[in-house]
């Protein structure tokens, strides 16, 4: 394959999930330049290693894969771990644990999801420890199945399913708790 025939082939097969990437790279880090900064890597090294894709697979997974290592080692060069184990200690303080609302059926809840404003979502997101917060990215925002986020994370499918819930209802908490501060009383409908 030329050079030109394998530029052609990455800008038809990996650029195409160009904007996805970017989203899900700000969703994680919480700052655009940060975000271009590793898109950017993670496609100058998914090139460089385009010879070992293969054909017909899922590229989206396989640069989000790349994305999550990118960022990984931009993190251990940083001393933290963003996708290791976490300690459920550093979740407590999410879960909103007491709170009755909790309970809310699934249409409540997403009621609720579209009163908040986006600015909370954002924060609630930012807030959630990494791991969990790039689970819920990829399942919830990004619609991966569980076994291409096992693949993405490099964790078992047990473990995909574990942070997201985890993840889900530590999120529930924080958008509950800024919908009180908006003074949207949750279950309530719009009116």
């Amino acid at each position: 394959m030329t050079g030109a025939d394998r530029s052609k082939e990455f800008e038809e097969v990996a650029l195409v999930h160009l904007d996805a990437l970017y989203r899900t790279a700000h969703r994680l880090t919480g700052r655009p330049e940060e975000a271009e900064d590793l898109v950017q890597e993670t496609f100058l090294k998914a090139f460089r290693s385009f010879h070992q894709f293969t054909p017909g697979t899922n590229c989206r997974a396989w640069l989000y894969k790349i994305l999550r290592n990118t960022l990984a080692t931009r993190h251990e060069k940083r001393g933290r771990d963003p996708v290791g184990g976490v300690p459920l200690d550093d979740v407590e303080p999410f879960l909103g644990a007491e709170d009755p609302d909790l309970g809310l059926a699934p249409e409540t809840y997403e009621a609720l999801l579209g009163r908040v404003l986006e600015d909370d979502v954002r924060d609630a997101l930012m807030a959630l420890p990494e791991a969990y917060r790039a689970a819920v990215i990829l399942a919830d925002l990004e619609s991966l199945p569980y076994r291409e986020i096992a693949e993405v994370m490099d964790v078992p499918i047990g473990t995909v399913m574990s942070r997201l819930f985890r993840g889900r209802r530590a999120l529930r908490g924080q958008l509950l708790a800024a919908a009180r501060r908006h003074g949207i009383a949750a279950g309530a409908g719009e009116g």
